[in-house]
This record gives structure tokens, sequence and C-alpha cells, in this order.
């Protein structure tokens, strides 16, 4: 299927391709498509309302020194983006509306998966954030957005992922510790980001030309993440509701662009504790089923800001970054996490457009989730970490990425990258793991 879809793909890519050698042609390095304006029939299209993308991200990752797993191995992910924004106001005359439509195919292996984590227990990272969630074609999008009160009021309802406005994050960083929202990173249990969608409405209103608050309700079902329903749009199988809400600030600071975020999720749907069963007692021990809670629910805060400009180019200068995310106790693994980094962009004068960017990030298991790993080797009677019957007690992981991003097109960008993981999924006894990556970024 995977490998029907990605032919698919191909052929709509080669299709684009005949219709180059024009207003931008093929591989103009100008232009923000690899396929040019189609002869001046994508800008004529885009003129009348009608917007098309193919994008690909392709990602390596390879051990180069450490983890769980010291033989060295290469692996590769990559990701297709099919897609079409219709403009309704140009093309049906309804005001301020907007359709959006997007099929995504992934593909591929992660080399965090069997060389850095350990298997028994799995990690928190991954060292190629477009891997995950199955080799499947799915739809990522299928949404109508209107807005109202001169635009202050702005609603969307359709299939998206709760990362696509809320807890929202750039995802130049290969590393999935600085990639995309990271409260579905520590809770992808309950908050499903892209390319997984829900039923979903989302509502935003701007109390300012700076300051905006919004809300959503998105379908709570674990059955969209099965590779048999990348397609699927009935609600069976929904357990319940996930119930974000942010405010968002996006001030210019000395004349330079920031955004911060502060947000607040609930889920409706039953969770398991991480340690206690019904009888209030260690599930580890009594054997017991673990006790169900009614809920499940966190925080996160969020900063973008760049502090640095050109005089001749706001666009290059220096930006700083911070997150965090705070998760229940009782049902989350994840108790909290921290990140932090800088991005440099136009770093030298015959290279504008590229970037530098680093960053670090701390991963910490919740005590209860440790305490129940611990337990449970004490009940089996092993303590060799190499016993394969051994239950790995996992902690703290750090992580840290240093990339220099290559601008080599508008259409085309290369980050070669290197990334340091201390204590792989929190397990003390794995060697920290140095990986060496390469992240691809194409638009069709």
């Amino acid at each position: 299927m995977a490998l029907l879809s990605l032919r698919s793909f191909l052929a709509l890519g080669a299709l684009s391709l005949c219709h180059t050698a024009f207003a931008a042609p093929a591989f103009d390095s100008e232009s923000p498509f690899m396929f040019g304006d189609w002869n001046g029939t994508r800008g004529d299209l885009s003129a009348q309302g009608y917007d098309f993308k193919l994008d690909y991200t392709g990602e390596v990752g390879a051990n180069l020194h450490g983890g769980y797993n010291h033989d060295h191995a290469t692996r590769y992910s990559d990701q297709f983006a099919v897609g079409t924004h219709l403009d309704l106001q140009k093309i049906l005359g309804w005001h301020d509306a907007e359709f959006q439509l997007t099929l995504t195919n992934r593909n591929g292996d992660n080399i965090s998966n069997d060389r850095i984590n350990d298997p028994r227990v799995g990690g928190f990272t991954s060292a190629q954030e477009v891997w995950g969630r199955g080799n499947i074609t799915r739809i990522t999008q299928m949404w109508y957005q209107q807005k109202f009160l001169d635009q202050r009021l702005d609603i969307k309802v359709g299939r998206f992922g709760e990362g696509e406005d809320f807890n929202s994050f750039p995802c130049d960083f290969q590393n999935l510790a600085f990639c995309g929202s990271q409260v579905g990173n520590w809770v992808g249990s309950v908050w499903y980001n892209w390319p997984v969608s829900q039923w979903a409405l989302r509502a935003k209103y701007h109390l300012t030309p700076e300051l905006y608050a919004q809300v959503g309700i998105f379908e709570q079902n674990p059955s969209n993440l099965e590779n048999d329903n990348g397609f699927k749009l009935s609600g069976s199988g929904t357990e319940g509701a996930m119930l974000p809400v942010e405010l968002v600030w996006t001030p210019r600071l000395n004349g330079l662009p920031g955004e911060y975020r502060a947000g607040y999720y609930y889920s409706t749907a039953d969770a398991d504790d991480v340690y206690k069963d019904r009888n209030d007692q260690a599930a580890a021990v009594t054997g017991q089923d673990y006790r169900s809670a009614s809920s499940k629910h966190g925080f996160w805060l969020g900063a973008q800001q760049q502090l640095t400009s050109k005089a001749s180019d706001q666009s290059r200068g220096l930006s700083v970054f911070a997150n965090a995310t705070l998760h229940d106790k009782k049902t989350n693994a994840i108790d909290n996490y921290v990140q932090a980094g800088v991005v440099y962009k136009g770093p030298f004068d015959a290279r504008a457009r590229d970037d530098i960017g680093f960053a670090v990030a701390r991963v910490h298991v919740n005590p209860a989730y440790r305490k129940n790993s611990e337990l449970h080797n004490r009940v089996a009677v092993v303590s060799d970490y190499n016993d394969s019957a051994y239950l790995p007690v996992q902690d703290t992981e750090y992580s840290a990425e240093l990339y220099y991003g290559v601008h080599l097109a508008n259409w085309l960008t290369v980050r070669p990258n290197l990334q340091y993981i201390r204590h792989p999924g929190g397990v003390t006894h794995i060697d920290d793991a140095l990986i060496g990556g390469l992240k691809i970024q194409a638009s069709f």
C-alpha cells in the first residue's frame, strides 16, 4: 500500500514537470517550487484561489558511537505531503473562507528504535522526527476555516491535529525533542500530532492585534492511529475528547518578531494509573489491573524571540526559543520536559539564507512510573540488566543537536546535524549516543 502510494506521489510530480519551462522554469533557485510555475499556470491558478503543493522530507540517522547496540547502522525515513489550499472568497465569493486538504505518505525506519534505545522499553525522543505513526498514506488535513467580526474571530472545523494550532513549534531540527508540538511527544496516546488527524473544532479570538485566545475540542479516537484507518472518517472507536485552551502573544520587541504561548489540555477519556491498582496498592506487586482515572491533563509554555538583525535584512539574525510541558503524574510516564536553543539565520553574507541551530532538552520520568519498574523487577526476582526478563528502569534523558542548514534553493534545504543523547530512553546502563543525521526538505 505504501509503495503504491509513493508511486502515485511520484507520478503527480512527473505530471507537474511536464508543465514546466516558463515564468519560473524548473529548478530555478529563486522559485519556491522545484518544478517551477508550470509555464505560468500555477501562478494563474493561485490568483484564482487554487494553490497546490507537493512537499518532501527525508531524514538519515546513523549511530556513530554508543547507544544500546554499538553495531554501526544507517536508517532512512521520509514523508511526502501533497495538498491543495482553496481561497473560497476568490472561488465562490465566500468572504474570509478557506479550505485545506493534505494527504501524507510516510516510509522507512528509525535508528533510535534498535540502535539507540533499549527495545524492551523503547525511548522518548527520536533521532528522525519524520518517522512515526506507521508507514501509510493518510488524510492529515481536511478542514474549512471561516473568519468573522473583521477577522477577529476565526473558526476552523474538520480533520486536523492539535499541534497544528496548539503548542505549535517549527520543525527544522531533526531530533523530535526540538521539533513540532511537544505535548504530543510526551502524551502521544491522547494528543495526536501531524500526520494524524481527527474530527475537531477550533475557535480563535483576537483580543488585540498581538494577543489571541483559542480553544478546541478534538475527537480522541485511538483507532485513527491504526495503519488500516488512514482514510477513516467515521467516529467509531471514540473514547472521549481532548480539550486544549491557549493564550498566544505575538509582539514585536525592538521591531523584531516574537511568539509566547501558555496552554492547558484536558482529556475526558479514561487513563490507566502508572503505579496503583483499584485497591490503591502497587499493581506490580498485587498483579491486579492498574486503576483507571477518568481524565488526563497537563500544561505547556513556549517562547520564541528574535534578538538581533542585520540592518539591511531583518530576516537575518539571532533568535532564541524555549519550551516546557508538565503532565499528570498519576497517568503519564513523563511528568515534565524542558528544552531551549538558539538559531542564527544568515550567518555569512555569502550565505544569507543559511541557518545554524543548537538546542538541548531534558525529559524527566515520573517517579511513580520508575518505582513501578523497580517493583516489577523485585517481584520477578531479577536484578541483572542483561537478563532478558529485566525491565530497564527509566529516569532522565538529555538530548542535544547542532545543525547547519544549507539553503541550496528556495525549494531545497539540506541540514546535516549531530545529535548527542545522554542516557537514551532514560536508562543509565546504556552508553551515551552520538548520532549523525541529515535532513532534506524540498517543495515540488
